[in-house]
């Protein structure tokens, strides 16, 4: 039911994007520093509307269609965000571009599986995956200047987020591969 709280909660991830895409665009270390916030605050609710859904058992079809988007909205639009503000580094495209191509492919062998009613969970390691992925796109929307606002001038923030980011992306590689040869073994088996 929309109305469940695991669904207002992965509601709630999609109604921040605009809000964390605005805040970073203000171009403020203010604006980063909110940004930053809210982004976590919605990452956040990632874990939480999961939890609760399993606690409360409270599944909904809703939800599972609603939760992978509403993770891949989040991802796509801060990835777009730090692309087109030049946040990424010289190197930090490359991991972005992995991460963008391997969410598509999921969400392609997912959308063809379901159609086979067949489900494809999400592994531990697509979970850790999710972590760095979140950490490094958190660090990376604060930057050093929004760190330098709170008092955390001294760390090196984009520099971590950017280390985070190719972690995440070489978990990404890896879990991509293991979606990728487990769709194509039920899309290559005799009918």
């Amino acid at each position: 039911m929309l109305t469940d709280l695991p669904n207002l909660l992965t509601l709630s991830r999609i109604a921040a994007i605009p809000l964390v895409v605005a805040l970073v665009a203000w171009g403020t270390p203010v604006g980063d520093i909110l940004g930053c916030g809210l982004f976590a605050i919605a990452a956040i609710t990632d874990y939480f509307d999961g939890k609760i859904a399993r606690d409360r058992q409270q599944f909904s079809d809703l939800g599972r269609m609603l939760d992978p988007i509403a993770d891949k909205l989040l991802v796509g639009a801060c990835l777009m965000m730090l692309a087109g503000q030049g946040r990424l580094g010289p190197f930090g495209l490359y991991p972005a571009i992995v991460i963008m191509l391997r969410e598509i492919l999921v969400s392609g062998l997912r959308e063809y599986l379901a159609g086979l009613r067949i489900s494809m969970p999400v592994s531990r390691l697509a979970k850790w995956k999710t972590g760095f992925q979140m950490g490094a796109l958190g660090a990376l929307l604060a930057g050093n200047s929004g760190a330098a606002e709170i008092g955390l001038g001294v760390l090196p923030v984009t520099l971590i987020g950017a280390a985070l980011l190719w972690i995440a992306a070489l978990l990404t590689l890896v879990t991509g591969w293991d979606y990728l040869t487990a769709g194509l073994r039920h899309a290559t088996r005799p009918q």
